[in-house]
Order: C-alpha cells, then structure tokens, then sequence
C-alpha cells in the first residue's frame, strides 16, 4: 500500500499539468508611421517539443526584414505572464491589435 502511494506521488509529479494553456497569437500594428512603413510586431506563444513553451516575438516594419526574438519558459504560467507583459507594454507605446488567436 505504501509502495502504491509514493508511486502515485511520483507518477503525478512527472506528469504535465492538466492546466497548461494552448497556444496565443496576437499581431500588433503602429498606425502613426508618416512617410515610412508601418511597424509591426508580432507575438506567439507556442509549447515546445520538450515540454516547456516559447515565446516568439518578430518585429520591424511592414515589407521589410523583421527581427525574432524567442524566449523560453519551463513554466506555462510564466510564459503567459511574459506574453500578456509584451503585448501590454506595446499597448502602452501606442500599438493596435489588428488580429488575435487564443
């Protein structure tokens, strides 16, 4: 019986959590751009192939190359929190949200 339970203790342990997030989406526009193009940034959050999550974040102006960034987090919860933090403090600058995928 003891043998059981600490099986089933570390069983749970190991296993992923039931509340793991899917993955978000959300593209982010400056409409105040004059002359040139305007920025864009673009923002993912995705589970990697090892059990952690990634966030990918690529940005530059509309036409032209663009720069990705990624970021990888053990935690879903942290992940989530650093994608919602990004997508705040580009609000913040002035951005729009043209589109979104929860």
């Amino acid at each position: 019986m003891k043998r059981s339970r600490a099986w089933a203790r570390l069983y749970r342990s190991v296993l992923p959590r039931d509340d793991t997030i899917g993955a978000m989406h959300v593209y982010l526009q400056h409409p105040d751009a004059g002359a040139q193009a305007p920025r864009f940034l673009r923002l993912s959050l995705q589970p990697d192939l090892f059990g952690g999550w990634e966030l990918l974040r690529e940005s530059g102006r509309v036409g032209s190359r663009s720069q990705l960034r990624r970021e990888l987090f053990l935690q879903a919860d942290d992940a989530r929190h650093a994608f919602e933090k990004a997508r705040d403090a580009e609000l913040h600058r002035g951005f729009q949200i043209l589109s979104h995928g929860d």
